[in-house]
């Protein structure tokens, strides 16, 4: 039996940790809707999720997933970047998690793209808050994502120390560029 999780198991346990009944969180990267079910299970009835995404299909499979899980109205559905979370997030919020990359069962053409990226977790650092988190999956193997990971790491590692502490978790044996996990807790 394995003991070392995947990056996203290791996300989902970090989120566990620290998300709350009542809390609100942003799910930045909605694509199937499965980051955006786990959170509205975590905050409950008096919880609140923003989740964004650029394809009108991703919030469409999203909104049926929550509508069959009966949690639908502690999220909403935002069919925008995540650069522009903060037209639609007032802070502070508990976490913002990020899955780059493209949407599983999509079109590979539509990704996340570095410039667009870095934008959001500048804004996702603005809106979380003391006691708050950011979670980047970075998923960067196949036709998408090596710019994206080498760009996203540059900028994780010029994050000031006394405002952030950044963790990178990455496995160094596996074959297929595994994904990589960055949390971002915030030491204010």
């Amino acid at each position: 039996m394995a003991h070392l999780k995947k990056a996203l198991l290791q996300a989902h346990d970090y989120v566990r940790m620290l998300v709350r009944e009542g809390d609100r969180v942003i799910d930045a990267t909605m694509g199937n809707g499965n980051d955006t079910l786990f959170l509205a299970e975590l905050v409950g009835p008096e919880g609140r999720v923003f989740a964004f995404d650029i394809q009108s299909v991703a919030l469409e499979r999203t909104r049926e997933r929550l509508e069959k899980a009966g949690v639908l109205d502690r999220c909403r559905l935002i069919l925008d970047g995540h650069e522009h979370m903060d037209r639609y997030v007032e802070g502070p919020v508990k976490l913002v998690i990020y899955n780059l990359g493209y949407l599983p069962n999509g079109d590979h053409s539509i990704g996340t793209r570095a410039p667009t990226t870095i934008a959001a977790i500048e804004k996702s650092l603005s809106l979380i808050s003391p006691d708050g988190m950011v979670i980047v999956v970075i998923y960067h193997g196949g036709d998408s994502g090596f710019e994206e990971r080498d760009a996203l790491l540059d900028y994780f590692n010029q994050l000031d120390c006394r405002r952030y502490t950044v963790m990178k978790t990455e496995f160094i044996n596996q074959i297929n560029c595994p994904p990589i996990l960055i949390c971002i807790e915030n030491n204010l």
